[in-house]
């Protein structure tokens, strides 16, 4: 019997009772009318899973659907197949050996390539990158890595100065300590490849200034804005006026909050700046004692000194 409906505009209802909400029996695949149960409407898509799941993750990924999304990186777009270990008897040939490995299913070049995707993100995730910076560093792995530009260099070493790049290259720098504090290499060997990628890529970097770091610094040591805004201009007005000659943003910046938050009634001591920016205390205190003698220029003129510029530390 064909099923009896009334299209309503855009919207299939019940000829008898037009108002009625209808059920949606996807098992069916039929629509059926609340009020007397007169099927409308038939062939109903089932957007469902295929399947029960019982996970109780809630990573946001739905475990009944099959396979990820396809990955350029790797060739053949990431669609090999992953086979998990064996445990049942015929997993095994009669020397004891796995029967299915995924050595087979998946180039050396890959592997190298998946290792460095796995490491790149799991840094990236400890430092709260987004997911921007995580695609740019593995797209200048992958170009390295293509290339044979690095050979005989760790993969960790070149993931992780593809990720400092990816930072510098998208506006948001990050320290090399800050790459070092989540990475398994030395500061030196990601400064190495660091200038090979640079150099092999023919690609360059924005050079950083105080600005770069400031808000983040501030922020870590909870300063209130008016201390980050007189900070931001005594780095700037340092800097303009060239009485920091051969010092790093990063410690212009930590010394130009050290003076700020001295002068108001959030201080922070040196030691506490140079945890957060990393760099040491000595550091700071060599660029704020150029920056000491001219202290009246570098504030700004709205700043509310809650410690006037004639008693602020001095080196």
């Amino acid at each position: 019997m064909a099923s009896m409906s009334r299209i309503d505009g855009d919207r299939v209802c019940c000829y008898a009772h037009p108002d009625a909400p209808l059920i949606e029996d996807y098992r069916a695949g039929d629509q059926i009318c609340s009020e007397c149960g007169l099927v409308v409407g038939d062939r109903v898509i089932d957007v469902g899973s295929e399947w029960r799941t019982f996970s109780n993750e809630k990573s946001g990924v739905d475990p009944s659907r099959v396979g990820g999304p396809e990955n350029p990186l790797f060739s053949g777009n990431d669609l090999s197949t992953m086979i998990g270990p064996g445990t049942g008897a015929a997993s095994f040939d009669a020397f004891g050996s796995a029967k299915y490995q995924n050595r087979r299913t998946m180039n050396s070049s890959d592997r190298a390539l998946n290792n460095a995707v796995r490491e790149i993100t799991a840094m990236a995730d400890r430092i709260n990158l987004p997911k921007t910076i995580v695609d740019r560093a593995n797209n200048l792995f992958k170009q390295v890595h293509d290339g044979k530009n690095l050979k005989g260099r760790s993969n960790d070493a070149i993931a992780s100065a593809c990720l400092y790049i990816a930072c510098r290259q998208e506006g948001v720098p990050r320290t090399f300590k800050e790459i070092v504090a989540v990475s398994k290499i030395s500061k030196k060997e990601i400064g190495r490849c660091f200038k090979l990628i640079l150099k092999a890529l023919k690609t360059s970097v924005d050079l950083i200034s105080t600005g770069d770091f400031m808000s983040r610094f501030c922020a870590n040591l909870g300063l209130p804005n008016m201390v980050q805004r007189a900070a931001t201009h005594i780095a700037r007005k340092a800097v303009e006026i060239d009485i920091v000659p051969g010092r790093s943003p990063i410690s212009v910046t930590a010394a130009a909050i050290y003076m700020a938050s001295q002068a108001s009634e959030e201080k922070r001591s040196q030691k506490d700046i140079g945890d957060v920016a990393g760099v040491a205390d000595v550091t700071i205190r060599q660029a704020y004692k150029l920056m000491y003698p001219h202290a009246a220029k570098l504030f700004p003129e709205d700043f509310k000194f809650a410690t006037p510029i004639d008693q602020l530390p001095q080196m």
